[in-house]
């Protein structure tokens, strides 16, 4: 066979122990499970995932598990609206989830929905003050979305509040600088 193949084989494999382990869990546990942000999860074989997490929340709805996963899915195969809409569905299960609503508002900005994403980062960083990711996505909304500069510099401030150290932090801080000096550089999205 093929490496290709073999890498395939292996993926389909990785992901069928997966959604095992999740259904078991679910099944188990009717407590909340932390799911690592998308970002923090290697894309392996997002269509297969998909189809096969589609099966799983089909025949289990209240599998938040399942649902998060398939949000994740999506969002890492760039299928935004069905990404929010997955959120979605995972946050009617668990709605005070800022990592989630934190998500689904990164969706949201993807599909230029930005009032609501704005609504979104608000919302994660009111359910848990500590959520950092939720501040900084706030800021990238309104400065380079919404030409919002003071709302930007709003948020980024409270985020320095939080997080005040951190190579985050000290690109946060320089942005804040320019902003504030009149000089409005672009950072890459």
């Amino acid at each position: 066979m093929k490496n290709k193949e073999l890498w395939l084989i292996a993926s389909v494999a990785f992901i069928a122990g997966l959604l095992v382990g999740l259904v078991v869990a679910d099944s188990r546990n009717s407590q909340p499970v932390k799911v690592s942000a998308p970002s923090q999860v290697a894309p392996v074989a997002p269509n297969n995932n998909v189809q096969l997490l589609e099966r799983i929340v089909q025949e289990q709805p209240q599998n938040f598990n399942a649902w998060v996963q398939l949000a994740h899915s999506l969002f890492d195969a760039n299928q935004p609206m069905e990404a929010v809409k997955a959120y979605g569905r995972a946050l009617e299960l668990q709605p005070d989830n800022a990592d989630l609503l934190t998500d689904q508002g990164v969706m949201f900005r993807r599909l230029c929905w930005f009032d609501q994403a704005v609504k979104n980062f608000e919302r994660a960083a009111q359910v848990d003050p500590q959520h950092i990711q939720s501040l900084y996505n706030l800021g990238i909304v309104y400065r380079y979305d919404l030409a919002d500069l003071p709302k930007a510099i709003s948020a980024w401030e409270r985020y320095l509040k939080r997080n005040p150290t951190g190579p985050s932090s000290d690109q946060v801080r320089q942005q804040l600088d320019q902003m504030r000096s009149g000089f409005d550089t672009r950072l890459p999205h």
